[in-house]
């Protein structure tokens, strides 16, 4: 795993040629966010070329990008598509379903026992279901939209049996969102969001991230990031949280082949918790 960031000091001759370092575990990128010296599209193509020939050496395809360089849109693009797994937190995100939750609850003071959840979700993978699952035996006004109503017939049936609660599953454009307090969007991208009636206070928290929504009435809470606290681990290089969001820098740290229930287990063990949720217009 490596970790990409920019030059800390100005240096004229490194941006000129365009020179990446390698430096123990960081790739340094000749590009100064406080300089105006600002990088081309063909520069930034050129600064991912090289930094595809020095990570070919090392046989390593995880990356860390500091704060900085994910604004180089380009430059990410082309290490996309050099097929390198590119950590952005989302997958750390989903694990903290429950905590985001819990924490929204607390700082807006809601009622949980009449508040409306609804979650959004194709992608019914294990963590999906284990995390539809949390949510069902602790919130009663649940429900989950889905394209892929059949593919959720089994655990229904299984919660039905096992806790006697009825789950319910559907997927209304007009109705399903439009008393919705909270939306907990997993990976429905802007596109198909938008095309449903969604309740204008509406707190929407965007798992993936990247969501605007068009709705002119609109006057919710609109999440696309956030950024973690961890109270309780001796692994993590806090030094590095300057220039990376501490969310990337722990989940780079964990191994997706992992069981989810495990590294659900290290995530409580290392007491990780939801430090802030950044919205377009307010930070909650």
């Amino acid at each position: 795993m490596y970790y990409i960031k920019e030059i800390d000091k100005p240096n004229i001759l490194l941006e000129k040629l365009n020179i990446v370092r390698l430096k123990n575990d960081e790739i340094i990128l000749p590009i100064n966010i406080e300089s105006n010296n600002k990088k081309t599209v063909n520069n930034l193509e050129k600064l991912a070329y090289k930094t595809n020939k020095i990570l070919a050496k090392t046989n390593s395809k995880k990356l860390v990008l500091s704060k900085n360089i994910k604004k180089q849109k380009q430059y990410v693009n082309c290490l996309y598509k050099y097929n390198y797994d590119i950590v952005d937190g989302v997958w750390l995100f989903k694990l903290l379903l429950p905590d985001v939750l819990e924490y929204i609850i607390k700082k807006k003071e809601l009622n949980r026992a009449n508040i409306q959840i609804s979650v959004l979700t194709n992608n019914i993978s294990e963590l999906e279901i284990i995390n539809i699952k949390n949510l069902v035996k602790n919130y009663k006004k649940l429900n989950i939209i889905t394209f892929h109503i059949e593919k959720l017939k089994k655990l229904e049936q299984e919660i039905l049996r096992e806790d006697g609660i009825v789950m319910n599953i559907g997927n209304n454009k007009k109705k399903g969102l439009s008393k919705t307090k909270i939306i907990l969007n997993l990976d429905f991208p802007q596109e198909v969001l938008n095309k449903y009636n969604i309740n204008d206070e509406a707190i929407i928290v965007n798992f993936e991230g990247g969501i605007n929504i068009e709705k002119k009435r609109f006057n919710g809470i609109n999440i696309n990031d956030y950024e973690i606290k961890v109270l309780n681990s001796n692994e993590i290089d806090f030094s590095k949280t300057t220039e990376f969001a501490l969310k990337d820098i722990y989940e780079a740290e964990q191994y997706k082949t992992q069981p989810i229930k495990q590294v659900i287990e290290k995530i409580r063990k290392d007491d990780v918790q939801i430090d802030k949720l950044i919205a377009r217009k307010t930070i909650i």
